[in-house]
């Protein structure tokens, strides 16, 4: 069992308007200020770029001493460069500026669907830790990958395409930006199908061992599992030794649901 402090991650993905942004938000808000001292865990959500500001602006209103202690802010992803003229693209120092301290990068769906490379996902983390963004970086496997029992050597070489940025880093790839793994098997994402809590168990634990054979800080590493993760089945898998938290995708839409991942009780 690593001593991390779990995290619960939510990603909008693209959903939501405006109305229903910020009644997700003070939900939230209120489930998490009354939760035990301590709290036992760390809480996240990543909504689309639109809804970026309002959020923020009602984290700030909630604790205007610190706008990310009850609930951090992220986004779902960033440019592979800089700046410049790239229409449609939002570059990590804009998210910054707007108020975002995490964002989640390499997700299944930009991999398969949007042909997202492993060398774009180095690239977007190169990003994020020069503009001092704590991020998720996702990897996982297909169906037909797992079939062939290829799971491990998968995200191993997802991984290892990473090095640049994790040895970089200080120490082990955490330093002042936090580098989080998340395990999202693609088989899992949007299907309803979530891996028993012992098969994400198998490969976290495949993680963090090579993590640290590249010299990697592996117990302070935070690996979260992604995949259909609801209130139902999440207190299995949070009560795994290498499972550090959940990026959770369609349950981080209700404040019930999302709230009852961490352990936690929301108002009717």
């Amino acid at each position: 069992m690593t001593d991390c402090v779990p995290l619960i991650a939510g990603n909008w993905k693209m959903n939501g308007t405006r109305a229903s942004a910020l009644e997700l938000t003070r939900g939230l808000v209120a489930g998490l200020r009354e939760r035990p001292p301590g709290g036992g865990s760390q809480w996240l959500v990543c909504p689309p770029f639109v809804h970026l500001p309002l959020v923020e602006a009602c984290l700030r209103e909630a604790t205007p001493e610190d706008a990310g202690a009850l609930l951090a802010l992220g986004a779902q992803n960033l440019a592979a460069t800089a700046g410049g003229a790239l229409t449609g693209e939002v570059s990590a120092s804009m998210l910054r500026d707007a108020g975002c301290t995490w964002v989640i990068l390499g997700h299944s769906e930009r991999r398969t669907l949007l042909g997202e490379t492993d060398a774009q996902v180095l690239a977007k983390l190169q990003r994020a830790q020069e503009a001092g963004l704590h991020s998720i970086v996702c990897v996982g496997e297909t169906e037909a990958q797992r079939e062939a029992q290829r799971t491990v050597p998968v995200i191993e070489a997802q991984l290892e395409a990473l090095l640049p940025a994790l040895q970089g880093a200080s120490p082990g790839g955490l330093g002042a930006t936090e580098v989080v793994i998340a395990y999202e098997p693609i088989w899992a994402i949007g299907t309803g199908r979530s891996a028993t809590a012992e098969l994400a168990q198998e490969v976290h634990a495949a993680i963090r061992r090579w993590l640290g054979t590249q010299g990697l800080e592996a117990r302070a590493t935070r690996i979260l599992y992604g995949g259909s993760v609801k209130a139902a089945n999440a207190a299995q898998l949070l009560a795994m030794p290498d499972i550090d938290g959940v990026l959770v995708g369609g349950a981080s839409l209700s404040v019930g649901e999302f709230l009852g991942i961490g352990g936690l009780s929301s108002r009717p």
